[in-house]
C-alpha cells in the first residue's frame, strides 16, 4: 500500500525501508565544516527508526564540500572536474568518518557505498548493488552511499543525489524516499514568489507539475534543484515508492515536518515489476528515436516499436543499449533496449518489413525495440 501522509513514514508496517537523501548545504556549513548540532539531531532520528524496526539507508552529498575546504580549493571544489575529483577523494573519508561516528554512539554501523552512473544503469551491476543492499539492511547497518564523484566526470555521473536516491531506492526495495531540501517542498510557483503555494500531495507526475519545479540551487554548495527533485520522483513512482519532500533546515526534520504536516508527497501510480521499475529509471539513453503520432498509438496500446513508426534517429548507439523514444514535439513517451545499432535503425526507419529485408539482406527483427524490452513513461 503507497505511503500518502507524512505520519506513515515513520511506521514500520508501512515504511519498512526508507532512503533518506542530505544535500551539501545542508550537512556543511559554508566555512566547509560539518553541521554538528544538526547531524546529531538527525541520526537520533535515524536511531529512532531502527528501534521501531525500520530500515535506513542514508544517501549523502558533502564530498566536495568536505574536500575543498581540507585542500583549500576555490568555489568550493567545483573550479574544475580535476578540482571536484580531488576534493571529493579526500571527503569521501571524512565524509565516511563522520556519518560512522555518530551512528556508532547510537550502537549502529555504517557502511561506505560509493557508485558510479553506470553501476545501477547496467543490469548486472545494478543486481550486484541491490544484492549488496539487502544484505547490509539484513544485517541492521546503515548503508551510506555516494556518486563517486573521485572518477565521475560531466559524461558518466548522475549529476544530483536527488535522482540517484530515487534509484537507490528501487536497488533497496524501498518504501518511500525522503529528499531533505531548503524548500518545505514543491511550490505551484518560484518559492521566492510571495504568492507560492506548497503543493501537498503529488498524484502522478504531470507536465503541469512538471511546470511548476523550479531548477537551480539557491546555497551554491549542491547541485540539484526542484527540477531534479520531480525527476527523481518519476523514477520513483514507476517502482511504486512514495517520494516525499520536507525543509531540512530545522532541527531534526523528519519530526518536525510531521509535527507541522509539511511536505510534499509524491504518490506512485503505478508499481511495475522489478526489471521494467530498472529499466524506466535509467537516465543516460544512448540515443533518440522520434515516431509518428500513429506509432505513438500503437505503443500506447502495448505494442513494440517498429522500424515503419520512426521518424527520425538521433545518437550512435549500438543493439542493447538503452533508446529514448519520443514524439515530434519532443516528449518523451517511452525507453527502451534497441533491437539494432544506431546506423541500421537509420537505415531501415520509416520502412516496411519488405523493405527493411531488402536493406538488411535478410528477414528484419519483429521490432526495433520489443514491447517486453521497453516500459512507458
Amino acid at each position: 500500500m503507497a505511503i500518502k501522509a507524512l505520519n506513515q513514514l515513520t511506521e514500520a508496517d508501512q515504511c519498512k525501508v526508507l532512503v533518506l537523501k542530505i544535500g551539501s548545504a545542508l550537512l556543511v556549513d559554508p566555512a566547509g565544516e560539518p553541521r554538528a548540532r544538526w547531524l546529531t539531531g538527525l541520526v537520533a532520528e535515524i536511531a529512532e527508526m531502527h528501534e521501531r524496526g525500520q530500515n535506513v539507508v542514508v544517501v549523502s552529498s558533502g564530498a566536495i564540500a568536505l574536500g575543498a575546504a581540507r585542500l583549500k580549493l576555490p568555489k568550493g571544489g567545483r573550479a574544475s572536474l580535476a578540482d571536484a575529483q580531488a576534493a571529493a577523494s579526500v571527503g569521501q573519508i571524512a565524509l565516511a568518518g563522520l556519518w560512522s561516528d555518530l551512528l556508532e554512539k547510537h550502537g549502529l554501523s555504517a557502511a561506505q557505498m560509493l557508485v558510479t552512473l553506470d553501476d545501477l544503469e547496467e543490469r548486472r551491476r545494478y543486481l550486484n548493488a541491490s544484492s549488496t543492499l539487502s544484505r547490509l539492511l539484513e544485517a541492521g547497518v546503515v548503508p551510506v552511499v555516494n556518486e563517486n564523484d573521485s572518477v565521475a566526470t560531466e559524461e558518466i555521473r548522475f549529476g544530483d543525489n536527488d535522482r540517484l536516491a530515487a534509484r537507490v531506492g528501487q536497488a533497496a526495495g524501498a518504501d518511500a524516499v525522503v529528499l531533505l531540501s531548503d524548500v518545505d517542498g514543491l511550490m505551484d510557483r518560484n518559492p521566492e514568489d510571495p504568492d507560492a503555494k506548497l503543493v501537498e500531495i503529488v498524484n502522478g507526475v504531470t507536465p503541469s507539475i512538471r511546470a511548476m519545479a523550479d531548477g537551480g540551487s539557491r546555497s551554491g554548495l549542491g547541485s540539484g534543484g526542484m527540477v531534479s527533485k520531480v525527476q527523481a520522483a518519476e523514477i520513483a513512482e514507476r517502482a511504486g515508492i512514495a517520494l516525499v519532500i520536507v525543509n531540512g533546515q530545522h532541527e531534526r526534520p523528519i519530526a518536525h515536518a510531521l509535527k507541522h504536516s509539511r511536505g510534499t508527497i509524491f504518490v506512485p501510480q503505478r508499481q511495475d515489476g522489478a526489471r521494467r521499475a530498472w529499466l524506466g529509471g535509467r537516465i543516460a539513453p544512448g540515443g533518440t528515436l522520434i515516431v509518428d503520432e500513429g506509432c505513438i498509438s500503437a505503443l500506447a496500446g502495448g505494442a513494440s516499436l517498429l522500424a515503419a513508426g520512426i521518424v527520425e534517429v538521433d545518437g550512435v548507439f549500438d543493439r542493447g543499449d538503452l533508446v529514448s523514444i519520443i514524439d515530434g514535439d519532443g516528449c518523451a513517451i517511452a525507453q527502451g533496449l534497441a533491437e539494432y545499432d544506431s546506423e541500421t535503425c537509420r537505415a531501415i526507419s520509416g520502412k516496411r518489413q519488405a523493405q527493411q529485408a531488402e536493406i538488411l539482406g535478410h528477414a528484419p527483427r519483429s521490432a526495433v525495440v520489443h514491447r517486453d524490452q521497453m516500459v512507458m513513461l
